[in-house]
């Protein structure tokens, strides 16, 4: 069986530390339990054995190209897209009247976190074309619903976002794509979209964009950005499919994911690229933050996965290489006995142990954000706006200590197996090209980090992080009442107050009208309330360890137990107190980053 992933590790978090059986008690969840999801997340781990883990590496030695007007990718693409569309994994969290399975969200990225670590390329073509049918469904109207959705969660044709233009990066303020009104209601599109991710490959008869352009007279900046429907392919007035103006330019090639095809669309070159509005004019981007932030949650998770196969590569390495010898009491080393293996040479457990802290966090804090998710959407109706806020919050978080961090875990990964973790006989090269992306989709680190700053931190004056605030005590206090844990609980009941005091102190700029200065180390706040959600999280995990070998669990043995709680102490030691330095950096007095500070500087 292929060694990527741990199934006890997932399965200990769905049902111990996230209580995942909980969430069947409610309607929309109800005809799940714990054995059918058990059997659907075998069946997947089976699938990514067979299907997906062989193809790795073919997908990056065979990367997607640009030939002769279309975009060639791997065959496994094909079989994802039939596949998932056959067993619903293209709409399994939709309502089973918009022909979903109603599968918690946890569920779902807890099968998708499998395929991931077998194949990080793979998942995003099924993702986005799930995504884009949500916000169909979400926000069209249900003429556009009967007309896309069905062939979408069918895997027959595919869907994208397309944001990004050749002269509007992350500002989308500064888009050009243009939509003129025609007189059946619909809308002629021209412009360029790039880094559309998964745009045009064989496998799909027709390609859904969802396209934000601005209707010929809207309001400029954000407020007048409208949402569009644009398929690659429309139906002509005897149902066949016809070309609807919109072409492939290109494919990029890339450093990493080279399996995942990103292209360059032209749209409306000939003036005949027909688009349907979705929802309201000028609401576009109010509807596309629905499937970005899904999106983002999606990229946190598939860094998380590409770290976790690097992890279990690396481990796996270090069990088998012997290199040198232990130290002796003396201090010497014993020349006649044979060579150790190197998981026994205290650094290399050390580069083991942050791997596992880091992948095994950030996939705690991806299953509690989407844990959140679930509750908002079907759990006690006074309590979901609570919970959607706190997914707010944690969504830029999720999606970006993965993708730095796990950058970071690969990298020591690589320092593992030195010489050989350079080379493409081992596969810790290509994880670390693969996983230098994740900090790009979606948003950089540091648009992430102003949404975490500039936006969530003081939305609803500051409630997100109120309630954030709760649920962290509920973690600490169950820890400071186990004797063994205490400590542990203390230190994070000290970190949160320290945290505080690092909000209150930023908060007066923004309070005196000084937003940029605000903003100004909004990434290092970032890497500060990350390291402090992930102890969270390695506490969390810790309590439900502590109980299971407390109660005597007998679905996971003792040395699982103490593996986490060890991790645990292991986190606490080395990583947060890196917090320190940077509260230093956050509470410094002088700022150096502000354009005014030294016109000079990079003379």
């Amino acid at each position: 069986m292929a060694n990527y992933m741990d199934m006890d590790t997932l399965k200990f978090l769905l049902y111990e530390v996230f209580e995942t059986e909980k969430l069947t008690e409610l309607e929309r969840y109800s005809e799940y339990d714990k054995s059918s999801i058990n059997i659907m997340l075998d069946s997947v781990k089976s699938w990514s054995d067979n299907v997906f883990f062989p193809a790795f590496k073919e997908m990056d030695e065979q990367a997607a190209y640009f030939k002769d007007g279309k975009v060639i990718v791997h065959p496994v693409v094909g079989e994802m897209m039939k596949i998932s569309g056959e067993n619903g994994w293209i709409g399994a969290t939709f309502s089973y009247d918009d022909g979903g399975m109603q599968l918690p969200h946890i569920i779902f990225i807890a099968a998708s976190h499998i395929i991931e670590c077998a194949n990080n390329s793979i998942t995003g073509y099924m993702g986005l074309t799930g995504g884009a049918a949500n916000l169909i469904v979400s926000f069209g109207s249900q003429v556009l619903k009967d007309k896309f959705v069905p062939n979408m969660i069918a895997g027959k044709w595919a869907g994208t976002m397309c944001l990004t233009e050749p002269q509007a990066g992350s500002s989308l303020s500064d888009i050009s794509t243009l939509a003129k009104r025609n007189e059946d209601g619909t809308f002629n599109l021209s412009g360029q979209k790039i880094f559309i991710s998964g745009g045009d490959h064989e496998y799909c008869e027709n390609f859904v964009h969802l396209v934000i352009a601005r209707i010929e007279g809207a309001p400029l900046g954000t407020k007048g950005i409208s949402l569009f429907v644009v398929p690659k392919m429309r139906h002509d007035d005897s149902g066949n499919l016809v070309s609807n103006d919109v072409t492939t330019a290109g494919d990029y090639q890339k450093m990493g994911q080279k399996g995942y095809c990103t292209t360059h669309l032209v749209f409306g070159e000939k003036e005949d690229c027909q688009a349907w509005l979705v929802g309201e004019e000028n609401m576009g981007l109010k509807y596309m933050f629905k499937m970005m932030n899904g999106a983002r949650i999606d990229v946190g998770l598939t860094a998380a996965s590409t770290a976790t196969a690097a992890y279990h590569a690396s481990l796996q390495y270090a069990k088998e290489r012997p290199q040198g010898r232990r130290i002796l009491a003396n201090g010497q080393k014993n020349s006649a006995e044979e060579q150790t293996f190197i998981i026994n040479h205290p650094d290399v457990r050390r580069m083991l142990m942050l791997q596992k802290s880091v992948v095994e966090g950030s996939l705690s804090l991806l299953m509690e954000a989407t844990h959140y998710h679930d509750l908002s959407v079907a759990g006690e109706e006074s309590k979901r706006e609570y919970y959607h806020d706190l997914l707010e919050l944690l969504t830029p978080i999720a999606k970006t200590y993965p993708s730095e961090m796990g950058r970071v875990s690969i990298s020591n990964g690589l320092q593992v197996l030195g010489g050989y973790g350079f080379c493409t006989d081992f596969p810790l090269e290509q994880y670390y090209r693969d996983i230098r992306i994740m900090a790009l989709y979606e948003g950089t680190t540091g648009i992430q980090s102003l949404d975490l700053l500039g936006r969530k931190l003081v939305m609803k004056n500051g409630v997100a992080m109120q309630h954030l605030m709760k649920e962290v005590n509920v973690t600490i206090e169950e820890a400071l009442a186990n004797d063994e844990l205490s400590i542990y609980g203390t230190q994070l009941k000290d970190k949160m107050e320290e945290a505080q005091e690092v909000i209150m102190h930023l908060l007066q700029y923004a309070m005196k009208g000084e937003h940029e200065r605000f903003v100004s180390d909004a990434t290092v706040f970032m890497e500060y309330m990350s390291t402090v959600a992930i102890a969270w999280q390695w506490l969390k995990m810790a309590n439900a360890a502590k109980l299971g070998l407390i109660t005597g669990n007998k679905e996971f043995d003792a040395d699982f137990y103490q593996s986490k709680i060890h991790t645990m102490r292991f986190y606490f030691k080395y990583e947060l107190p890196k917090t320190l330095g940077l509260k230093a950096t956050l509470m410094h007095p002088e700022t150096l980053t502000l354009a005014e500070s030294d016109a000079s500087v990079f003379a």
